[in-house]
Order: C-alpha cells, then sequence, then structure tokens
C-alpha cells in the first residue's frame, strides 16, 4: 500500500476544479445522469480524481439506472475505505478513496453478482485511464 496523501484545504481547492472539490472534498453529489461517466463503455481503469489512485475496472462496471457509474467491486479491496453516513435522514455507507480519502459515492447491497454491491460512484471523483 502506498503512503496516504495528505493536503491541506486550500492545497486541495487549487488542484480541484470547484466541481471536483465540492463532491470529493465536501462530500457532494452530482444530479444523477449528467455525469461524464454514467454512460460511458470505454475501456479503462478508473482513478481517483484527487490523487490519481486506481479504484475500479471498467471490466466491472454494470448499468444500474441510478444515473451514476456503478461499480459491483473495487480493483483491489483496499483501495477503498467504507465509513458510515447518516446524513439527509437516512442510512448508508459512504465510499472513500483509501489514498487520499477523496469522497467517491456510496456503495449498496443490491448489485449484481458475484459480490451483490453496487458501488455508486460521482463521475466528477473519477478519471478514466485509458492506457
Amino acid at each position: 500500500m502506498t503512503t496516504p496523501i495528505t493536503k491541506s484545504d486550500a492545497e486541495w481547492r487549487e488542484a480541484l476544479t470547484p466541481e471536483q472539490y465540492r463532491i470529493c472534498r465536501q462530500c457532494g453529489t452530482e444530479p444523477p445522469f449528467t455525469g461524464q461517466y454514467w454512460d460511458c463503455h470505454d475501456q479503462g481503469v478508473y482513478q481517483c480524481a484527487c490523487c490519481n489512485h486506481p479504484l475500479f475496472d471498467a471490466d466491472h462496471k454494470f448499468e444500474s439506472g441510478s444515473g451514476w457509474p456503478s461499480f459491483y467491486q473495487p480493483v483491489q479491496p483496499d483501495s477503498l475505505t467504507v465509513r458510515s453516513d447518516t446524513t439527509h435522514g437516512m442510512r448508508r455507507d459512504e465510499v472513500n478513496c483509501s489514498h487520499c480519502g477523496a469522497h467517491l459515492g456510496h456503495v449498496f447491497p443490491d448489485g449484481p453478482p458475484p459480490t451483490e454491491l453496487r458501488f455508486c460512484i460521482n463521475s466528477a471523483s473519477l478519471i478514466l485511464d485509458k492506457s
């Protein structure tokens, strides 16, 4: 595992677009069916928009109908951290990049086999590496 990234709030604001900062550093979300990757079918590895840490393989992406990119498993189990999120009067599991702590989205237990998980991720928190 690589050394976690730590930056000041000012450094994150400077490094990210306003939308990326709002979503990744302030736990925001983008409206469904609007993000760059919700309907993307290109091959590659989705990386964290904040630190380029590999998160999801395009082979593990599926059509969930939710309007956000959805994956049934991460590239590696330790690519992500999950924590309880009780905001907005709901109980959800928030997904973060294990390398820099960026908010990515949420994970739900209604995905396809083999994991039965749906990692519902904001496009603004991702960069697709097609190489």
